[in-house]
């Protein structure tokens, strides 16, 4: 006798990849989160999202530890996009404000005028910072 079953939904649709924590994994990152809102016929969310993980992943490349950072795109909801980036380090990361002759340090500022929410998730290993941006969708 055989059994068959139908495949079903178990959570929230997401891609995601385990990229080398080095400066040029960041634009592996960027096509993560294109294809996936590509797939999902996401629209105007685009240029929000890349900065998003642009600037979650350079952080890692600066402050983390070990040598691999994983990435995840994960659809919240019809109109969100969560975009997270999971490390070794258990440093929480910390929104500065930076002088105008600083040459870095806005990146949490920035993330935080083009996303909705972000936060940071402390996990045994490390921790997942994320940010969700809305989008346009169809």
């Amino acid at each position: 006798m055989s059994i068959v079953t139908e495949p079903s939904a178990t959570g929230v649709p997401a891609y995601s990849e385990t990229l080398r924590r080095i400066p040029e994994s960041v634009t592996k990152a960027r096509r993560l989160v294109s294809s996936s809102l590509r797939v999902w016929r996401l629209e105007g969310a685009e240029d929000a999202a890349w900065l998003v993980v642009s600037e979650l992943f350079t952080n890692t490349v600066v402050h983390a530890r070990m040598d691999c950072v994983r990435v995840t795109v994960s659809r919240v909801d019809e109109q969100v996009v969560r975009v997270a980036v999971i490390d070794c380090s258990h440093a929480k990361p910390q929104v500065r404000e930076a002088g105008a002759d600083d040459e870095c340090g806005r990146g949490l500022a920035l993330v935080d005028a083009v996303s909705t929410d972000w936060g940071v998730d402390p996990l045994r290993w490390g921790k997942r910072v994320w940010a969700e941006v809305k989008c346009g969708g169809r």
